[in-house]
């Protein structure tokens, strides 16, 4: 019973370590999407939206794992929400990639126009999402709700800058009917920016979950760790 016990705990640990690895790769594309958009570098763009490849396999290869853990030992309580937990992520994570593409696609069409403005928020909305999820995983696999509290409270300064971004573009295309386009497809990136902190909140959120078995869904963070809360 020791040894199957034991057995479990190092699958369990390799589950996580897989996460990790999968969320390395989404941030590392998103990153890189940002950069690639913001430095105008037409063949980084191209590179980014042919490389989904080893995300999806890591999305297969950590859902497979997950059911096998299911299947094979029908865990409980705290580690019956851990994988359940990891099954989420997983799913959050390879979204977050696809949001990859959609910047890059985006930055394609814009390179084809003059700059419409220097890009400073974007990047710095890139800068908030990557810390976001690396925070989420980091919680993850430390089972810490402090970190995942940060989290939540970190998609306030994304949504921010998204309608900051917004206002500021709107005025570029009232003044000026040629930045109409490309404007709107650094809005477009914005969005899928403000989205990627969306998922990295829900994996947050599964943290708490996994840990407290609250779930703090669609509440306030206020509210979601009120100490004297039950």
């Amino acid at each position: 019973m020791e040894r199957v016990v034991r057995h479990f705990q190092e699958e369990l640990e390799t589950l996580k370590e897989r996460l990790l690895a999968m969320g390395g790769l989404a941030e590392e594309r998103v990153r890189e999407a940002v950069r690639a958009l913001a430095e105008r570098e037409t063949e980084h763009i191209e590179a980014i939206l042919t490389g989904d490849e080893p995300i999806n396999d890591l999305h297969i290869e950590i859902d497979a794992r997950c059911f096998k853990l299911l299947a094979l030992h029908q865990p409980m309580a705290a580690d019956l929400r851990t994988i359940v937990a990891a099954v989420k992520i997983n799913t959050d994570l390879e979204r977050v990639g696809d949001l990859a593409v959609n910047i890059a696609e985006a930055g394609k069409r814009y390179v084809q126009h003059p700059p419409v403005k220097p890009l400073i928020d974007i990047p710095r909305m890139g800068d908030i999402a990557q810390l976001m999820l690396r925070d989420a995983l980091d919680a993850f696999v430390r089972g810490d709700v402090a970190l995942a509290e940060a989290v939540l409270a970190e998609d306030d300064r994304l949504d921010a800058l998204k309608t900051q971004i917004f206002r500021e573009l709107l005025t570029f295309m009232l003044q000026d009917a040629t930045t109409i386009e490309p404007a709107l497809d650094l809005i477009l990136v914005s969005r899928h920016l403000e989205r990627i902190g969306d998922h990295a909140t829900n994996v947050a959120e599964d943290v708490i979950f996994m840990v407290s078995a609250r779930d703090v869904r669609h509440q306030q963070v206020s509210e979601s760790f009120d100490p004297g809360g039950r």
